[in-house]
């Protein structure tokens, strides 16, 4: 049977000896390895450019899903590995954040966007991070 994505991130960290930790734990050393995982994800993100280049040279759409699923695929990759460096339970924090999320929409019950596509703030929404705050805390440690 195939191991879930979670278990595979785990060995992943196991393999190249990376921190793994199943409850929150914030080390001595957070400042740096923040700004380490920040540069990491800079250069990821600074592949947008190169996928850009490719559209605006007017590459097959082929070629510009393949980069585009590759360069989201390893900043999941990234964030879901940082977090088990952190002992952040990242699939029960993406579902406080989804239904955050839902909590947005209109009193119409209709999104509401800004210029960009951003969904904006309904009336009936809630910030996640009281919710976050509570799982983390009952996990422990922290």
């Amino acid at each position: 049977m195939k191991k879930s994505f979670a278990e595979r991130i785990a060995l992943m960290n196991a393999m190249y000896k990376l921190a793994s930790n199943e409850a929150p734990a914030i080390p001595a050393d957070v400042a740096d390895r923040l700004r380490k995982f920040k540069a990491t994800l800079a250069d990821e993100v600074d592949e947008i450019d190169e996928i850009v280049a490719q559209a605006e040279a007017g590459a097959a759409p082929i070629e510009i899903a393949v980069a585009l699923a590759d360069l989201l695929g390893d900043v999941i990759v990234y964030c879901r590995s940082e977090a088990l460096k952190y002992g952040l339970p990242l699939e029960a924090v993406l579902d406080i954040i989804m239904d955050s999320n839902e909590s947005k929409l209109g009193a119409d019950g209709q999104p509401i966007y800004d210029g960009n596509g951003k969904f904006l703030k309904g009336p009936n929404y809630w910030k996640p991070e009281p919710k976050i705050r509570g799982l983390l805390e009952g996990m422990g440690k922290v």
